[in-house]
């Protein structure tokens, strides 16, 4: 190579992608589960759930400064991490069972990269037009028309991104507070920078990027082939029944048909070298409608979601040229053999009830089961119990063996509960709490309050000599009469 020549360049520029508007059962679908996911995103921190007093009243919270999360009539605390841990569990194994079973319709449906993709794709229609008029605005020079168009759409965009940012800090406080907060401009700079970040993420991703993010950020494409087989149901194009595919399809067709009127007895029919032509007439609705650009009938590939926009497109255009519907539709890999052949193709059940399936239906099942019943066999008081070491006992000036306890004690109630603490064991000890007069204390409602407790033995006690005696320290709440216990030693001088 001459110094002169440049090596080719690796680098294509990215080619916008402009769906067309298109109607359907499954764009109908897409629609319906865009307002409900969307709803709920918007008005789940808006939501109130009475919890007392002391306890704050959003139904959806995630208290980071007291370190707790609220959902509804759930309380979660830090020592029960294990709950979200199940839960991204569950998210997982789920995503596994959808992929196995149905392809990427979490990408093609639900995920939020497709729905805000989706709402920024319906509000450039409103702005601009379909897909032709999109494209021409385009190609075309600025002017003041184009200039009003893309600023209008930019600052609707914005809009929804200031919208979708300023929603998700207010699962972290109070809703109606830090709302008064940031449109006074009191609120902490966190939550401003936060709500920028998402705000530009989202009018980046959702307006620009789209299927950039989907094709090259997102690790999921790359993954699901571990996930699917030739039995799991997705998006292909009936290649044995559209091809071979051409434009003029319907030409034949009229060719072949035969002409009755009144005075017609003559039929005609098409010339024998005519071609047998395929249900695809190349009109590229499919491709038109997909959001990934993407055309179907080159077969299974990596940028598709599933979504089945390009079956309702096709769907439209069998209808209209009097074929069948289902040239493109959902179908397992296996069924094309069986169509090809003749064969009637495997029920869906049988596709969706396999091995690996089941599999991640049990464990997900297993997963949420344990969960449940966790949930509803915690204790609403917990202890933990620590021994101070360091001296391991005090000699009292009366003989007296005393050894130091720390014990944390949680109260997951929403008002203050009277705690009684006392020692089960074989030898007898005395009891006292430091602050104290007697073996009972206030714990607030809903927190924890760590509290000093002096265990003691008699002078010559057995225990007071022993080098270690086990002992429980019993907790119950006066109220409700909810107890609890957990074990620890006591030392005596053997243990110097």
């Amino acid at each position: 190579m001459s110094a002169s020549e440049q090596p080719p360049s690796l680098y294509a520029s990215r080619e916008p992608i402009f769906p067309k508007r298109v109607s359907g059962n499954y764009r109908r679908l897409k629609w319906i589960i865009m307002i409900v996911t969307l709803g709920i995103y918007y008005v789940t921190p808006w939501i109130r759930w009475d919890r007392g007093a002391k306890l704050p009243d959003q139904a959806v919270l995630v208290d980071l400064a007291n370190r707790r999360f609220f959902f509804f009539w759930i309380e979660i605390w830090p020592h029960e991490f294990y709950f979200v841990a199940g839960l991204l569990i569950m998210a997982g194994l789920g995503l596994f069972l959808f992929t196995s079973a149905l392809g990427r319709v979490w990408c093609g449906y639900t995920c939020p990269q497709t729905v805000w993709t989706d709402l920024f794709i319906l509000v450039e229609r409103w702005v601009e037009g379909d897909r032709n008029a999109r494209i021409r605005l385009l190609r075309q020079k600025w002017d003041a028309r184009k200039a009003r168009l893309r600023i209008t759409k930019w600052a609707a965009w914005f809009a929804i991104a200031v919208a979708t940012g300023g929603a998700w800090v207010f699962y972290f406080a109070d809703a109606p507070t830090l709302l008064h907060d940031l449109v006074t401009f009191q609120a902490p700079f966190v939550a401003y920078s936060t709500v920028g970040l998402l705000t530009a993420t989202t009018f980046i991703f959702g307006g620009f990027m789209r299927e950039q993010v989907c094709i090259y950020m997102c690790p999921w494409p790359r993954i699901q082939a571990a996930m699917m087989d030739e039995d799991t149901i997705t998006i292909a194009y009936r290649s044995w029944r559209g091809e071979p595919r051409g434009k003029h399809r319907r030409k034949h067709v009229e060719v072949a048909e035969t002409t009755r009127t009144a005075d017609a007895i003559s039929q005609r029919e098409a010339p024998a070298d005519a071609p047998v032509m395929g249900d695809c007439i190349d009109c590229n609705a499919c491709v038109n409608v997909c959001p990934m650009g993407i055309d179907i009938r080159d077969g299974q590939q990596l940028e598709c979601i599933t979504c089945g926009l390009c079956i309702d497109a096709c769907n439209e255009i069998m209808d209209k040229i009097g074929q069948p519907r289902g040239l493109i539709d959902y179908m397992a890999l296996t069924d094309e053999e069986h169509e090809k052949s003749g064969q009637t193709p495997v029920p869906v059940l049988r596709h969706i009830l396999r091995p690996r399936t089941i599999l991640y239906t049990v464990l997900w099942s297993g997963v949420g089961i344990g969960l449940v019943a966790a949930l509803f066999m915690r204790e609403d008081i917990s202890v933990t119990v620590a021994p101070i070491r360091n001296p391991v006992f005090i000699t009292l000036s009366d003989g007296t063996i005393r050894n130091t306890y720390d014990v944390r004690l949680r109260n997951k109630h929403g008002e203050d509960r009277p705690y009684e603490i006392t020692v089960e064991a074989d030898e007898p000890f005395a009891v006292a709490l430091e602050g104290s007069d007697t073996q009972t204390v206030m714990v607030p409602a809903d927190s924890t309050m760590l509290q000093r407790v002096y265990i003691m033995a008699a002078p010559g006690s057995e225990a007071a000599v022993s080098d270690r005696t086990d002992l429980w320290i019993h907790v119950e709440d006066t109220v409700s009469r909810e107890a609890t216990e957990k074990s620890t030693v006591f030392n005596g001088k053997e243990a110097q």
